[in-house]
């Protein structure tokens, strides 16, 4: 092999890396995208929590309980979109080194790596998931048994995925202490 043709292929190298790395930036429509639809949860939000107010005091406990688990559900929702959009741009696209000339990122989130996004998305969607069965034995009276089991199901499945990440979480943390 000639020394023009070597250079010819560490360019077209530097040229597909250069093409991998830009890449990244592709991924910001999509965390723009989620930012744009924690707006439109927030309008959301809002409209339930601004008819809760007149009516609030007017309805049963149960009913009343059922709409803040709504709030509650959209709230921890849209804290995962904030986790996933924010941890998302921090790890693929641009790291925030100098998150200390931004003053109102919190200091927690420029540390969380990729692997704690996935174990706080978890825990988060098993939150969420526990509301969702916990909204259908309020009103378990609509559901059908096979619904209820359903729930169930999925939370207990939820949960199980979550604790199998953080055994592999911490078996990897271990391991990287070891080496």
């Amino acid at each position: 092999m000639n020394k023009a043709s070597s250079e010819q292929e560490r360019g077209l190298l530097r040229r597909a890396e250069d093409l991998f790395c830009a890449s990244r930036w592709l991924l910001l429509p999509f965390y723009l995208g989620i930012l744009v639809a924690l707006l439109i949860l927030m309008a959301k939000f809002m409209s339930i929590l601004l008819s809760l107010i007149p009516a609030g005091m007017g309805m049963g406990t149960k009913d009343l309980l059922l709409e803040v688990l709504t709030l509650v559900d959209v709230a921890l929702v849209a804290n995962l979109m904030v986790m996933v959009a924010f941890v998302g741009y921090h790890q693929f696209i641009r790291p925030l080194n100098n998150a200390a000339e931004f003053k109102f990122i919190p200091p927690w989130l420029t540390a969380t790596d990729y692997h704690g996004l996935k174990l706080k998305a978890i825990g988060s969607v098993a939150i969420i998931c526990a509301i969702e069965v916990l909204r259908v034995f309020l009103n378990v009276a609509q559901f059908s048994e096979y619904e209820v089991k359903w729930r169930v199901f999925i939370l207990l499945a939820v949960a199980a995925s979550g604790v199998m990440l953080a055994s592999m979480a911490r078996l990897a943390h271990d391991q990287d202490a070891h080496h």
